[in-house]
């Protein structure tokens, strides 16, 4: 009797060993891991007469750890996402600090000397969808997470994404905290209230709650449309919609339409009324894109998004976002792909954008402004320096109400799989 029992013990233990081999095999099979190693040099100057600070210049060296786990075996599959990162200085100072690489050092008025942030996020996948809760980053038509400098933005949320029925993505979430991209800790969300969008506030421009719900539908291959309901509590409410087609032509040649409107209006502490219409259309052939973009703001009020964010219009650019009050503005953009002639991972971007009409003080013209932008970026393909990018940004900025900038960003960075 003893004998049995031991044996039915040894054999209960051997199936359990077995079944968390079979319940944890796809969290680790399937998890994967890199490290960015990013160089960021920033150098704006500011070109205008009488302006209070005449450039920002900064330097310095920032590390992304992201890591993904795989799902439990099981109905309820469990696993969990991490995002690390350090930054530190290697250049700043003399009235140069406020680039953005960097966390302010209110004391002196320059730049700390490093700085940095966990987010880590706990999930859970039934079927097709996924719940994540914790740190995390976002994008798509309601908030988009900016990772334009050092180290990227990220917030305190919960998040879910269900794609049960094939060409639909439904995406909902709350969000209570934001880390800026040069921020130590995480924060209340602030509203963006700057330039000429006569948004104004009442007690303060932050808040605790942002939420948006939505999705994207793929009515054909070459046609989505998407619709997200977004409000930032006591700030805005938002409806967006977009529509994006892309038409092929003869042999690779392609017609891309991005349609896009936003409707936004005020919340209890606001005077938010904004209609944001974008439209861009892009004509591809072999490595060559041509494309022309048209912005329109109408309302009472400039476009409303959550400061710090990337928003959804077609002419937010390297700086500006060209959604002031009442202003219409014009893109016209090209792109080539060195690969169409036999040098792959080298690519080069350059544009121009020209607004007008937005509304100035009653004794003054309209405000007018345009802006400049040309990228030329290298990533190695094989070789000892596989994965290593090289980027070079330069934009200039001419307005007769706003600042006058000339501005240079060189960003070499490396990333490493480490899963």
């Amino acid at each position: 009797m003893r004998k049995t029992s031991l044996a039915l013990a040894v054999a209960a233990s051997t199936l359990g060993l077995s079944l968390s081999q079979v319940a944890f095999a796809d969290f680790i099979g399937d998890s994967k891991a890199t490290v960015e190693a990013r160089n960021f040099y920033f150098n704006r100057d500011f070109r205008q007469e009488g302006a209070a600070q005449h450039k920002q210049e900064e330097w310095a060296q920032g590390f992304i750890l992201r890591a993904e786990s795989g799902f439990t075996e099981g109905t309820v599959g469990f696993g969990a996402d991490a995002i690390g990162m350090f930054g530190f200085k290697l250049d700043s100072g003399d009235g140069t600090a406020g680039s953005g690489l960097l966390v302010p050092d209110r004391s002196s008025g320059g730049s700390q000397d490093n700085y940095s942030g966990l987010a880590v996020a706990a999930k859970a996948k039934i079927s097709k969808s996924t719940l994540r809760v914790g740190g995390m980053q976002f994008k798509n038509q309601a908030i988009a997470s900016s990772d334009s400098r050092l180290l990227p933005q990220v917030f305190q949320a919960g998040h879910l994404v269900s794609q049960e029925i094939d060409g639909l993505t439904l995406d909902m979430g709350h969000v209570r905290e934001v880390n800026g991209r040069n921020s130590n800790d995480y924060e209340d969300i602030a509203l963006t209230t700057g330039g000429r969008r006569g948004i104004t506030t009442t007690g303060g421009a932050t808040t605790d709650s942002f939420s948006f719900f939505g999705g994207n539908y793929k009515i054909t291959k070459d046609l989505t449309a998407g619709y997200y309901h977004s409000k930032l509590e006591d700030m805005y409410k938002q409806n967006s919609f977009s529509l994006v087609h892309v038409l092929p032509l003869a042999d690779k040649q392609s017609l891309k339409t991005d349609l896009r409107y936003a409707r936004s209006t005020d919340g209890s502490r606001s005077n938010i009324d904004n209609k944001a219409l974008g439209a861009m259309v892009t004509y591809g052939i072999e490595g060559h894109s041509f494309g022309l973009g048209y912005q329109k703001m109408s309302g009472d009020t400039g476009f409303a998004y959550i400061n710090g964010t990337d928003p959804f219009l077609v002419n937010y650019v390297q700086i500006g976002d060209f959604a002031n009050k009442d202003e219409k503005s014009w893109q016209a953009r090209y792109d080539f792909n060195f690969a169409s002639i036999g040098i792959p991972g080298l690519t080069f971007m350059t544009r121009y954008l020209t607004g007008d009409n937005v509304e100035l003080a009653a004794n003054r013209s309209e405000g007018k402004e345009w802006e400049r932008n040309s990228e030329l970026m290298y990533v190695f393909q094989e070789g000892a320096l596989k994965n290593l990018g090289v980027r070079l940004r330069n934009a200039t900025v001419r307005s007769n109400f706003a600042n006058d900038i000339d501005e240079n960003r060189l960003i070499v960075s490396y990333t490493l799989p480490l899963l």
